[in-house]
């Protein structure tokens, strides 16, 4: 039985998928505590005005249905407090969800049950229904708390209605908790079943849209970034930059001698030493916080922020120690019998230019002066600073 009670979560969504959006909806529940008990202290404190207004009898029980209103409203505040403290908690436990929420609906019931039945034995049993029905319906639950809050909730009303409410009236009562009940387990299921399928529907669109975002901006065969997403992040870069960041360096790097690489070894051969780049630049990211793509056939671009240009060296330096590491074997290179590669880069003032373009033929000018300069080297240049060579290795 519980199986078929449970059918629509498992079959439609999955029990992972379930179980992920739930606890995702079940911390909203803390942002609808917060409000609706902030509204229902402010609403019930005022009502314990009203039986000193509106009502006629002694005025010790004026004052005790008075101080009722102003305990339901305190416990109301209390909840609203926690709530706010909770959400403002890094990790927030379910646990202490399911406690306020329990807290909250043992409050809201029993208020229900005195203004239906232990204030006035007379009134038509409908308070109790609307209270019932509308305090689940603010929250996204799992089904079997919702039947553990509603029975408490009928079992509050039933015992409140057998000691207080003429036999002759019982049957009315206990009937219109019990349809009260059965009307939020479905109004209370079929939102939740709604609430979830869009969670899911929007996380699975998502993730659909990651997915070909990640494909339109990786490159398949070194999985670092493509020029698509390169001249994107070039120009992110250009626009938004840390108060600590004073310059931006742009790189370009060209595999010295590739095409003979891919004459002599084959392109299949070829792909493996672009990965086995694609690999020390990934690498250099996780290692040095910089950015790398591919931007070309065996070309490549780094971009990264530095406070002091000084350290530049030290990524270059190590970029290259990387590759040397690797001993990729290049016999037809001119320069070495390793796979080396030439690299151009240009630092500017972060701010003072917003032209990518321009930018990039600085760096690239700065890569051809490398290659001019004998390859498997550096040539760093600046708008601010004097071009200079760093070689492989020094």
């Amino acid at each position: 039985m519980l199986n078929i009670f449970y059918s629509w979560r498992f079959y439609t969504f999955g029990r992972e998928q379930y179980a992920e959006c739930m606890n995702k909806l079940f911390s909203n529940n803390l942002i609808n505590l917060y409000r609706t008990n902030k509204i229902i202290a402010i609403v019930i404190a005022c009502l314990s005005f009203f039986p000193f207004i509106f009502e006629q009898g002694e005025l010790k029980y004026k004052f005790i249905k008075a101080g009722i209103y102003l305990g339901a409203a305190l416990i109301a505040l209390l909840i609203a407090v926690l709530s706010n403290y909770q959400m403002q908690q890094i990790n927030v436990k379910n646990k202490v969800i399911y406690l306020l929420i329990t807290l909250y609906y043992i409050n809201v019931m029993s208020l229900g049950a005195f203004l239906d039945i232990w204030s006035n034995s007379t009134s038509v049993a409908a308070i109790f229904p609307c209270f019932l029905i509308c305090s689940l319906l603010i929250f996204v639950n799992p089904p079997r708390f919702n039947l553990f809050l509603t029975t408490g909730a009928m079992v509050i009303f039933s015992t409140s209605a057998i000691i207080n409410i003429p036999v002759n009236q019982l049957g009315y009562y206990i009937l219109n908790s019990f349809i009260a009940g059965l009307m939020s387990l479905y109004f209370s299921w079929q939102i939740t079943k709604l609430r979830m399928g869009l969670e899911i529907s929007t996380t699975m669109l998502e993730e659909e849209k990651n997915k070909y975002l990640d494909q339109s901006t990786v490159d398949e065969l070194t999985q670092l970034k493509n020029r698509r997403d390169f001249m994107h992040t070039f120009q992110r870069y250009l626009s938004n930059y840390r108060s600590s960041d004073d310059w931006l360096c742009i790189a370009l790097a060209d595999i010295d001698f590739f095409k003979f690489y891919n004459d002599h070894y084959g392109h299949p051969q070829g792909d493996v030493c672009l990965r086995s780049i694609g690999d020390v630049l990934n690498k250099l990211r996780d290692d040095m916080g910089v950015y790398s793509a591919r931007v070309g056939g065996e070309e490549f671009a780094v971009l990264w922020f530095e406070r002091d240009v000084t350290h530049v060296d030290e990524v270059i330096n190590t970029w290259t120690n990387m590759i040397k590491e690797k001993q990729i074997l290049h016999e037809k290179s001119k320069v070495s019998d390793y796979v080396t590669m030439s690299i151009g880069v240009y630092i500017t003032r972060c701010g003072s230019s917003h032209d990518t373009q321009a930018l990039y033929d600085f760096a690239d000018k700065a890569l051809y002066a490398a290659k001019g300069g004998g390859r498997n080297c550096t040539v760093i240049t600046g708008d601010e600073i004097k071009q200079y060579k760093i070689m492989s290795g020094d």
